[in-house]
C-alpha cells in the first residue's frame, strides 16, 4: 500500500529543538509512523515532556539536553545517541531562530551568532551524523528553513541571510551525500508557535498576517511534521536536494517591519 511508504518503522530520528513547536511537532509525528526519537534542546523538562509523548506512543525515547551552538554538545549528541540505538536514520536540524532587527542595528557579533545557531550548528550536526546515516539502508536529513530566506524582507538580514545559506547548504549536501544520505529543507511560513508570539499575540498584527496569507490562516505544527515526515520517509526515496515551501501560499511578506530610513 502506498501508506507505507510513510512509515519510518524501527527507525533512529535525532530532532534538535524539540522541546516545543516544530520540533516537538516533528518528534511526535515521527513516533506515530514508528520511529524511535532522540529528542534534544536546552530546556530539559521540555524536552523530557516530548520523550514521554514518544513513549506513550509506544516507542522509545531519549531526552538529551543540548545547545547546538556549543560543538562539544553536538559530538555528545551524536554519542549518546549511537551508544543507547545504535543507529542513527533521520536527522531533523531543527533548532534555529533570531528575532528581526534592522540592518543598521544590527551588529557584527548578533548577524554572527544568528548564522552560527541556523547554519554552522546544522553543518556540524550533519557532519557528525552524516558517516552513521550512510551506514543504514539509506538516511534522511530534513532542515528546518524559512521563507525569510527567500523573500526580500526589511529586518531580516542576519536571520533571511542564515536560513538563505541554509536552504543553499541543503542543495549542497544533498549533491555530495547522494546516494547513501538524502538532504532536504522546508521553507516554513508563519507557523502559530511560541517562537512567533511576538507578534501573533497582538489581533491587530495576527489579522493582517493572516489577510496576506492566500490559505487564510497562519500555519500549523502539524502542516510542517506532515513535511517533515514526508521527507524523513521512504515515500520520498527519490527527492534529495530540495527546498520545499510550506508556507500558506505566500509570495510577498506577511508584516512589514518597519527600519529607519538612512
Amino acid at each position: 500500500m502506498i501508506l507505507d511508504r510513510f512509515r519510518v518503522d524501527g527507525k533512529v530520528a535525532v530532532v534538535t529543538g524539540a522541546g516545543k513547536g516544530i520540533g516537538a511537532g516533528s518528534a511526535i509525528a515521527l513516533a506515530e509512523a514508528g520511529a524511535d526519537v532522540v529528542c534534544a534542546a536546552r530546556t530539559k523538562d521540555d524536552i523530557e515532556a516530548t520523550a514521554e509523548r514518544v513513549r506513550q506512543l509506544g516507542r522509545r525515547a531519549l531526552a538529551v539536553p543540548t545547545d547546538v551552538t556549543e560543538r562539544d554538545q553536538l559530538e555528545h549528541l551524536v554519542d549518546v545517541t549511537n551508544t543507547e540505538f545504535e543507529r542513527i536514520d533521520i536527522l531533523v536540524n531543527n533548532a534555529g531562530g533570531w528575532l528581526p532587527r534592522e540592518a543598521m542595528r544590527t551588529s557584527e557579533r548578533s548577524f554572527e551568532e544568528a548564522f552560527h545557531f541556523n547554519v554552522t550548528s546544522a553543518f556540524l550536526l550533519t557532519r557528525f551524523c552524516a558517516p552513521v546515516l550512510a551506514e543504514g539502508d539509506g538516511g534522511a536529513i530534513v532542515n528546518i528553513s524559512s521563507r525569510a530566506g527567500s523573500m526580500v524582507q526589511s529586518g531580516f538580514a542576519a536571520y533571511g541571510t542564515a536560513k538563505a545559506a541554509l536552504s543553499f547548504l541543503t542543495r549542497n549536501l544533498a549533491s555530495e551525500f547522494a546516494p547513501k544520505v538524502r538532504v532536504n529543507a522546508i521553507e516554513v511560513g508563519s507557523v502559530a508557535t511560541s517562537a512567533l508570539d511576538y507578534v501573533a499575540d497582538n489581533q491587530e498584527i495576527r489579522d493582517e498576517m493572516i489577510a496576506h496569507t492566500p490559505m487564510a490562516r497562519l500555519g500549523e505544527v502539524e502542516d510542517i511534521a506532515a513535511c517533515v515526515l514526508y521527507l524523513a520517509a521512504p515515500a520520498s526515496s527519490w527527492v534529495t536536494g530540495k527546498v520545499f515551501q510550506v508556507d500558506g501560499g505566500i509570495e510577498h511578506p506577511q508584516l512589514t517591519i518597519p527600519t529607519t530610513p538612512l
